[in-house]
């Protein structure tokens, strides 16, 4: 009973770590001389809805309460849900009543407690006052006959009178006071040292995060995923941040709640209200502990999948030169899709731990769940369709978040893709929402790597060769321009006249680029081929017509003109 205290400051600490409980140890040890009487604190066990038999009638079902003397539960009372809150409050007033006397009266005057028999019922009084009578219902709940019965609570009361008496001493209540103090010093001195500790923790944190030196040679492969590396570090940093900072506010929580706590059971004249906040705060507090669980375990499983995609590009195991732009695409999508799914497994474990903290049994529920869930699957084919072709999608890496693709009539960006549907952002800033199970053909526009065909219309009169020539060369001396060089794969092709059009002979040029890099390539290629085709002095056509006229449709109109 003397580490009453430890008990109590210990759990809100454990959630943090190892040095938080060396912390709390020494807090235990401040206030290690705690006498007998201050020990004697309602726990949360015993704050629990106690059980209750159940019959037919729900008028008649027995419900069981306790009651109480300075917040300290004395003895356990039964009756009827119909008569038990009647009984209950009558038999609290006269104990209260008893009790005010019995304090007034001088310091040694003894508690006298009788039982008498009225009815064959044993009934109690206390100093000569009616309390309550015992009943077989009361008896039936310790499991032993009525007049037993009636004596265990004469006991309880003889003893807790007596004790309640002694604690409104005033020596008593100075040492109590006393302890107050040390408790509220060791809080404080507790909560600075949780705070530097954070302080530290953070610094320290900012840190190595700022001095961690890159991964692997500028020449390797992997240096060319370093990106998608440093973002996922700098993602899994900021969870683990989050998961600190929540867990060092509830250390903060806990020692200033528990200490407050523990302070308002060393009184009897505060020892009610810690009665009544564990009452109030009971569904809460497990509610807020289920909450909190659920979101620091699904920030640390974000942080653990940062944390493998990390350790998998870093090693080079998947990555190789012509991979590396691609996973730096794919990277994004398996974490968000891998973090949705996670979190959608933990809210539902945080929702049945939900339940089963308010005290629902959920075995029924999940009994019914499984007939529900075979309802809505029937109803909701198209939603598995959606599931099951975004699964594939990812799985043979279709497209992922950053490739441009094409589905039917619609094409753009892809901004979000899950399981359920694909997003896309066209040229117009339009956002497009495709499910997936309507995905029947896609084209991919920057899968791997991309390529800028371009159509060239030069004039009929122009010289061709001459034409075909610098064409080819604009290609050679853009693909060795360092500002260009990385973007462009290949050697630009210039495949030769493709056709003969309105507009003149169109010739056609192929040039490779990186993804979604073959539109800024085929901008500065034109750009550069405008200004060499005006030095050469050749033409760009514009589209062309010719009229022929018959010489008697001519004299028909020079007739009718005259005529007229």
């Amino acid at each position: 009973m003397r580490f009453q205290f430890l008990a109590l400051a210990l759990p809100a600490l454990r959630l943090r770590s190892v040095t938080a409980v060396g912390i709390a140890s020494s807090m235990a040890i401040a206030v290690v001389s705690v006498p007998k009487a201050t020990a004697q604190i309602p726990l949360l066990p015993q704050l629990l809805p106690s059980p209750s038999s159940v019959s037919n009638d729900a008028n008649n079902r027995l419900v069981t309460g306790w009651i109480y003397l300075d917040g300290r539960r004395l003895f356990q009372i039964a009756a009827s849900r119909s008569n038990f809150p009647e009984r209950s409050e009558d038999i609290q007033k006269k104990l209260e009543k008893i009790a005010q006397n019995y304090f007034q009266a001088p310091a040694k005057t003894p508690v006298k407690v009788d039982i008498r028999e009225v009815n064959q019922l044993p009934v109690i009084y206390v100093n000569d006052q009616y309390l309550m009578t015992v009943t077989s219902e009361d008896a039936g709940l310790r499991e032993v006959d009525i007049s037993t019965s009636a004596n265990q609570v004469k006991e309880s009361l003889q003893e807790d009178l007596q004790q309640a008496k002694q604690e409104r001493q005033a020596q008593f209540l100075i040492d109590q006071g006393k302890i107050a103090a040390g408790i509220g010093l060791t809080m404080i001195v507790m909560s600075c040292g949780v705070y530097s500790w954070q302080r530290r923790s953070k610094n320290h944190a900012l840190y190595s995060f700022a001095s961690q030196p890159p991964r692997g040679p500028l020449n390797s492969p992997i240096s060319a995923a370093q990106p998608i590396t440093t973002q996922l570090n700098q993602q899994q940093h900021r969870h683990i941040q989050e998961v600190k900072r929540r867990l060092f506010q509830l250390t903060q929580a806990g020692i200033w709640g528990g200490g407050s706590f523990f302070i308002l059971g060393l009184f009897p004249y505060t020892r009610p209200f810690q009665v009544g906040i564990i009452t109030a705060a009971q569904f809460p507090l497990r509610l807020g502990v289920v909450f909190l669980g659920t979101y620091v375990a699904i920030r640390l499983i974000y942080a653990l999948i940062d944390r493998f995609t990390t350790t998998l590009i870093s090693s080079g195991a998947l990555l190789t030169p012509e991979s590396s732009e691609r996973l730096q695409l794919r990277v994004s999508t398996f974490s968000g899709v891998t973090k949705s799914i996670a979190t959608g497994i933990c809210v539902g474990v945080g929702f049945l731990l939900a339940l089963v903290s308010l005290g629902i049994d959920i075995v029924p529920l999940l009994a019914g769940a499984s007939l529900v869930g075979v309802a809505v699957s029937l109803a909701s084919q198209n939603l598995i369709k959606d599931a099951i072709n975004g699964f594939l999608i990812i799985l043979e890496d279709q497209y992922a978040l950053g490739d441009v693709i094409t589905v039917g009539d619609v094409g753009g960006l892809v901004e979000n893709l899950n399981l359920r549907m694909t997003q896309l952002r066209d040229s117009e800033g339009r956002l497009i929402t495709i499910p997936n199970s309507e995905i029947k053909v896609v084209a991919n526009l920057s899968s791997r790597w991309s390529r800028a065909d371009l159509t060239i219309p030069i004039a009929y009169q122009a010289d061709i060769e001459k034409a075909l020539k610098l064409i080819e060369s604009i290609g050679f001396e853009m693909d060795k321009d360092p500002q260009w060089e990385r973007q462009i794969l290949e050697t630009p092709q210039v495949l030769g006249i493709d056709q003969f059009g309105d507009r003149g002979l169109i010739i056609r040029v192929w040039i490779k680029t990186q993804p979604l890099k073959q539109w800024d390539v085929a901008r500065e290629f034109r750009r550069r081929l405008k200004v060499a085709l005006d030095e050469a002095g050749i033409s760009i056509s514009v589209p062309q017509q010719a009229i022929w006229v018959n010489d008697e449709q001519s004299l028909n109109f020079q007739s009718n003109g005259k005529t007229n």
